[in-house]
Formats: structure tokens, sequence, C-alpha cells
């Protein structure tokens, strides 16, 4: 099979594997969802800006602690949380989070994490739609996120989504904006500056 080196040599309506995925040598971002291609776009400054802030607080949290953060780009992959971890053949969901705490470092490969971390951060930008958030968000939920954070730039607003186990649902926790001191419902300890995320 001939190696693909450009994105226009796959099928956009085609349905591929996170083996597929690992194969692929070309620099545009993608992730799959259920094994169909969704473009992602390049983040601008004030994306950056906020994760970089984001990111700086959460790692001074966990440093030298059980959980760890990553950042994108940082291959999640994604199946029921009732299966062990499964080929990457088997695999048809592949996301780059902005931000994610693992706690289970078994769930760690080179690659990347196999299965859901314990908490998520995604930050809206021109190149997420609504259509994109509302997948991502079904998708954390029914893979067993429990912790999901949608921060929204142009309101500097945080949407804190919990997961209630037994319902296998989201909850709206919390709503944040402007200055505020806010915590992780998981890492009650932790406490971020939003004053600092969305500086001027």
């Amino acid at each position: 099979m001939a190696a693909i080196t450009q994105l226009s040599q796959l099928d956009l309506n085609g349905t591929y594997s996170y083996a597929d995925y690992l194969t692929w040598k070309f620099e545009e971002r993608l992730e799959l969802i259920k094994g169909k291609i969704m473009l992602m776009a390049a983040p601008n400054v004030e994306h950056q800006r906020i994760s970089g802030e984001l990111s700086r607080q959460i790692a001074n949290f966990f440093h030298r602690k059980e959980c760890k953060l990553f950042v994108a780009p940082f291959d999640v992959k994604l199946y029921d949380s009732q299966k062990s971890k499964l080929a990457d053949k088997e695999v048809f969901t592949v996301v780059q989070p902005d931000l994610c705490v693992i706690c289970d470092k078994t769930k760690l490969s080179k690659q990347g994490c196999e299965g859901a971390p314990d908490w998520v951060i995604e930050i809206l930008s021109e190149g997420n739609n609504k259509k994109e958030m509302r997948i991502k968000y079904a998708l954390y939920e029914e893979n067993g996120v429990r912790e999901y954070w949608l921060v929204y730039p142009s309101e500097q607003a945080v949407y804190q989504f919990v997961l209630n186990e037994p319902m296998q649902k989201y909850e709206l926790a919390a709503m944040f904006s402007g200055d505020e001191i806010i915590s992780s419902v998981l890492f009650s300890e932790l406490k971020i500056d939003l004053g600092e995320v969305f500086v001027e």
C-alpha cells in the first residue's frame, strides 16, 4: 500500500481506524470520530494563550502527584469503558483534547492515552463549531470522562460538567466567568485564577 503523505489521498467520507491514522504522514491535524475524519483548525493566539495559562496553573498543582496533565497534540483513544484495551485496528475514535488529566498510569502508552481521561478541558475557538462541540460532549459523556470543562474565550466563561456516573450523563455543575477563583470538582484543592486565564 502506498504511503499516505497528503490529506487529499484520503476519502473524507471513508471509515478509518486508529491503525490507519498511525500510518498517515502529513502535517494537517485531525481527529477520528467513530471512524470519520474531523479536521482541526490551527489554534489562534488567544486559544494558545489561554491553553498556556491553564496548563501552567494546573501543571503546578499536579507537580510530583500521581495524576498528570497532558496538552494537545496528545492522542486519546476512546472506546466503551466496559471493554479492556483494544488493538489499534479496533479503535475508531481518537481525539486530541486541549488539556486532559490522567490519574491511571495503566492508560498511558507510547502513543498517548488508551481510554477516558479523568478530566478534559476544551477551549472553544473559531475553528471549533457548535456541531463539533456537541459531538465531543457526547463522546466524553459516553466514554466516562468524569469532569469536562468547556472554555468560551469570547464570553470569558467556563462551563463545568460532571458525570453522574450511575446515569452516565453530564450535569452542569457550575458556570464561571470574569476573574473568579475556581476549582475542579475532582481536585477540589486546585484553585485556578480566571483573572490570569482571561487577562486582556
